[in-house]
């Protein structure tokens, strides 16, 4: 079953409006809520004492109009009780101030105390909802955050520093303790990554962010364990927040979970417009974390805003945003949330229905898109995604740069999701991988800065180059080892006899300056002749690699900015230069061509084309970003959604969407 839903919150409503609320979901095709993950409060109002009565009661409504229950456990967010009683559970932030009540995440993840609360209310919902014939599963807490300064925190780090290393001699050694006289001497010496009115030591900073992220590990495996002795058939999930959140390692928090949620809001006050291809790296990094399809368990559904507000979504925005989640690997959407909030901060977060409660344009357009998820469910559910394409990510090198971007306006995930956009805009499938994936499905592999490189990453990435794979690396490879530490060798690194060159110098440029490169490789120079660059420039010696682009100005002017080095079956490229779309595009396409990967269509600019395997059967996805009709051309196909034969040109509403059936 495709499942199709809405975040839902029957305590912040009448009793009395549940059977309405119902009625609407299923006559929107809903067929699944989540409930509860805020409501600790209401599930234990006072220490020990459990009401569950009403949430039986919400659940009943809703069975009996044929929906079912995703439960959140209520962790996020703990009673006032519980933070009058022991002020101690609140996380200390960077700067030493101890948080307070009235948020949400401000727990922090190490109090013995929280965590002992955390699992009882879990074991207690689990045992009560164990059985329920409308209860499907379970959301872990909600959007797990940010780490933790208080001095049990400290503790917990020395402990796990202690198994890390085994020993200070080693400690010291790996973190180049010498430095500023930090040799230490006493575990309990050790200190956090706090404000110190300095810059601290680039190793402790690195580990106390490992640290950080396995302790939402843990804290998380705390609950799973509980979710799994009770309630067996029941699944498991968190929801993530996508590719730009980069406090946590994501692989590490997916590994024990049955599949990975995440919550997409394309209109969120935190981007500039609607960036579409951006959201899709979103859909497909959380794809690749298990590398199985994945639930939407926040979509947006209207206004974004706590203080001020997003514009609305445009009609078709809602629909469109939808189809492109599954068109990427989802296999539920569920909207944020069913009625927007009177009350509280979330208040001008809108939902589908407005705060009074009555349908309007939004409630029609998710009633539409239902209609066509409950015709097509049992086609999209379970379908595969199969890529050619990889990009590498590893979030030891998303955690170096954070304390060390080494040139003021470089930005690591930007980087990276420019050169997503590029393969996007060629609409081929793209998988992101971490360190010790299985390289050889993969015809071309991007891995962009890889900052932090073991000797394993090295030997992986040679290993897929000399086995017929083409690798792009980049600027700032192979820089640091695994303790953050500069390597001894010339850059890059590892991977200097891979891509047979050395880095002779590099120049990062002033802020709002840069260069230009000029393509020398002849099929190359026939899709772009030049290109911009700024950010940085690697001054490239060849070692036996190939050039392929100069730099066009400065005392570097005429030296190697991009080689080509042929190492066994394959190729290593190496790019020198921060580029945008006028390098990454030409580029991209002549790596497509040389490697063997085919677009699954070729589109105008705005839209975007993907596929889905169901079985044999070949579901080809076009969705119009534009708001405009645009032009497509297509083979002969047919629409399932429309039910209409295609071929040829066709204009595509905007915002519309196609889903082409193919064998």
């Amino acid at each position: 079953m495709f499942r199709y839903g809405a975040d839902y919150y029957p305590e912040h409503w009448p009793e009395e409006r549940w059977p309405v609320d119902a009625r609407l979901m299923q006559e929107a095709h809903i067929n699944t809520v989540r409930l509860a993950e805020f409501a600790w409060s209401r599930l234990e109002p006072s220490d020990g004492n459990y009401d569950f009565a009403w949430l039986d009661r919400a659940i009943e409504v809703l069975h009996d109009h044929g929906i079912d229950v995703v439960l959140g456990t209520p962790t996020a967010s703990p009673p006032p009780w519980l933070a009058q009683s022991h002020p101690e559970i609140y996380r200390v932030d960077e700067q030493g101030r101890r948080l307070t009540y009235g948020n949400r995440r401000e727990y922090c993840p190490h109090s013995p105390t929280y965590r002992e609360f955390a699992r009882r209310i879990t074991l207690a919902m689990a045992e009560h909802y164990a059985d329920h014939p409308a209860v499907i599963g379970w959301q872990i807490d909600n959007e797990f955050g940010d780490p933790c300064y208080c001095e049990l925190s400290r503790q917990e780090f020395q402990v796990w520093l202690q198994h890390q290393y085994g020993s200070l001699d080693n400690l010291n050694t790996a973190w180049g303790t010498i430095f500023w006289s930090h040799v230490y001497t006493e575990w309990s010496q050790i200190p956090l990554p706090v404000a110190t009115g300095g810059v601290p030591n680039p190793g402790l900073e690195l580990d106390f962010k490992r640290f950080s992220s396995a302790s939402y590990v843990g804290f998380q495996q705390e609950q799973i364990d509980i979710l799994r002795a009770v309630c067996p058939k029941q699944f498991i999930t968190h929801n993530f927040m996508g590719f730009t959140y980069d406090r946590i390692d994501y692989y590490d928090l997916a590994r024990n979970l049955d599949f990975v949620s995440w919550d997409n809001y394309p209109r969120g006050f935190w981007r500039e417009g609607v960036d579409l291809p951006a959201v899709a790296l979103g859909h497909d990094t959380m794809r690749s974390l298990k590398r199985q399809s994945f639930w939407v368990m926040e979509e947006q559904a209207g206004h974004a805003g706590w203080t001020t507000m997003t514009p609305a979504p445009r009609p078709g925005e809602i629909r469109l945003w939808s189809w492109q989640a599954v068109a990427h690997g989802a296999d539920a959407i569920v909207y944020f949330r069913w009625r927007t909030s009177r009350f509280g901060t979330e208040q001008y977060w809108h939902g589908i229905l407005e705060h009074h409660g009555q349908p309007t344009r939004r409630y029609a357009e998710v009633q539409q898109t239902g209609e066509e998820f409950a015709r097509l469910g049992d086609l999209l559910t379970g379908a595969e995604t199969r890529a050619q394409v990889a990009m590498l990510m590893d979030y030891d090198t998303r955690f170096a740069f954070q304390g060390q971007p080494n040139q003021a306006e470089f930005s690591y995930p930007a980087y990276f999701l420019s050169w997503y956009k590029a393969l996007h805009r060629f609409n081929v499938g793209v998988d992101i991988v971490k360190p010790g994936t299985n390289l050889s499905g993969y015809k071309l592999l991007i891995a962009p800065a890889p900052y932090i490189l073991t000797p394993d990453l090295a030997s992986s990435l040679e290993n897929y180059v000399r086995n017929g794979g083409t690798l792009v690396t980049t600027f700032r490879a192979g820089v640091k080892d695994y303790f953050n530490a500069v390597v001894e060798r010339p850059l890059p690194g590892l991977l200097a006899d891979t891509l047979g060159i050395v880095v002779e110098e590099y120049d990062p440029q002033p802020v709002g300056q840069g260069n230009h490169i000029i393509f020398s490789h002849r099929e190359l120079s026939r899709l772009a002749s030049s290109a911009p660059v700024r950010v940085w420039c690697d001054v490239i010696e060849s070692r036996g690699a190939e050039v392929l682009a100069t730099y066009g100005e400065g005392y570097y002017a005429g030296r190697a900015a991009i080689t080509l080095n042929r190492v066994g079956a394959g190729r290593a490229v190496y790019v020198g230069a921060l580029g945008d779309t006028e390098l990454h595009e030409p580029l991209v396409a002549w790596l497509l061509a040389a490697s063997g990967v085919e677009p699954v269509l070729e589109t105008p600019p705005g839209v975007e084309a993907t596929v889905r395997w169901q079985g044999g059967r070949r579901l080809l996805f076009v969705l119009n970003r534009n708001a405009e009709a645009t032009t497509v051309r297509l083979p002969a196909t047919h629409d399932l959604i429309s039910g209409r034969d295609l071929a040829g040109d066709i204009l595509l509403p905007g915002y519309g969407v196609l889903l082409l059936s193919e064998g």
